[in-house]
């Protein structure tokens, strides 16, 4: 679906960034909105009932954007067994998860056979779960640990039955950025590469954008034209996930003078949905934004709520830690004139 300009051609990266620093939001938003209502014309908006349960917090990586992260000695710092974490998702399961995102830091003393210890733990522990983890930078790091190849990891966790990827870690898909934010983490090209091979291989994965810090209009429309050409060639991203960055009690915090803007979340839905012309699925999230610019982003272009997130530790660490009912959830999608439907972690709705 490429009629997205008024000659039906793609955008281009010079249309890109004049939609992101010209164009009325008001008049962005509405030509968000019909592209997204042609695409998805059932007045629906999807949600997941998931989890965010963390296996541990010593990172290697050590971001400045992260207040997560703990040096291995510190007195705060944990690795939890596989029993801890199964019991985690188990009780998540109990209040109405369907999906568990597995993340952790970047622990050196974690090999993949702990790995695929917690998957099995949680699988015989909650067999109708669905378990969700590991993004790029964490598979490039436990290659790198492992002294193997990405490749080898991925299938390795494609055989123990895991089928879909988070997108985290992307943050934003150009060096320069990278090197200022977390100069330890992959590369761009590496993040893209596993990307690629994941969905060779099979996996359905999401695709992120963390923003509001160092970067440019210019850098967040070259992020979305590199996930455009990596889905031309593997169509293995089932949607965009953007969020801004959250300052409290990070390193890069302390430098960030000004926090992004609801304004420029909407305008990165509505620019998202028109340049990702091959993602069916754009989120609006109630949680990383607070609610009212996760619903105002539901006319913006997006088609996806995010998830009610019974537990999360990350965001909460940076002093960012809303919740809401599946009651209000479902409430905030239908004021905003949609009808709420539940779905996995492919997307299919399941009631």
């Amino acid at each position: 679906m490429h009629s997205l300009t008024d000659n039906n051609q793609r955008l281009t990266r010079a249309e890109g960034i004049k939609l992101m620093q010209e164009t009325p939001l008001g008049q962005l938003m509405r030509r968000a909105h019909e592209v997204r209502m042609k695409r998805h014309p059932k007045a629906r908006v999807t949600y997941v009932c998931d989890t965010n349960p963390n296996y541990t917090n010593v990172c290697a990586t050590r971001c400045h954007f992260c207040a997560f992260w703990r040096a291995e000695e510190s007195r705060d710092a944990y690795t939890l067994s596989s029993t801890q974490l199964a019991e985690q998702v188990s009780r998540a399961a109990d209040a109405g998860a369907t999906t568990v995102l597995m993340q952790g830091g970047h622990n050196p003393k974690l090999k993949l056979a702990d790995w695929l210890i917690y998957i099995r733990a949680i699988q015989t522990a909650v067999q109708n779960i669905h378990i969700h983890p590991f993004g790029p930078p964490e598979i490039a790091f436990m290659a790198e640990n492992e002294a193997t190849s990405t490749k080898i990891i991925l299938q390795q966790l494609w055989d123990i039955g895991i089928r879909t990827m988070p997108g985290g870690g992307a943050e934003v898909l150009t060096d320069r950025v990278r090197n200022a934010i977390a100069p330890k983490k992959c590369s761009a090209h590496t993040w893209l590469e596993i990307m690629s091979q994941a969905h060779k291989i099979g996996f359905k994965t999401t695709a992120t954008l963390m923003y509001g810090h160092v970067e440019t209009p210019e850098d967040i429309i070259d992020h979305l034209l590199a996930l455009r050409e990596l889905q031309d060639k593997t169509g293995g991203f089932q949607s965009f996930v953007p969020w801004s960055f959250k300052p409290g009690k990070t390193p890069l915090g302390r430098k960030i003078e000004q926090t992004a803007s609801p304004q420029m979340y909407l305008r990165i839905i509505s620019v998202a949905r028109l340049m990702l012309d091959n993602f069916s699925h754009i989120q609006s999230s109630w949680f990383s934004e607070e609610r009212q610019a996760g619903q105002l982003g539901l006319l913006a272009g997006a088609d996806d709520f995010g998830g009610l997130l019974i537990e999360e530790n990350v965001l909460e660490t940076a002093d960012h830690s809303p919740t809401i009912s599946i009651q209000d959830l479902e409430q905030d999608i239908r004021s905003m004139g949609f009808e709420p439907a539940r779905r996995d972690s492919y997307y299919r709705y399941i009631g």
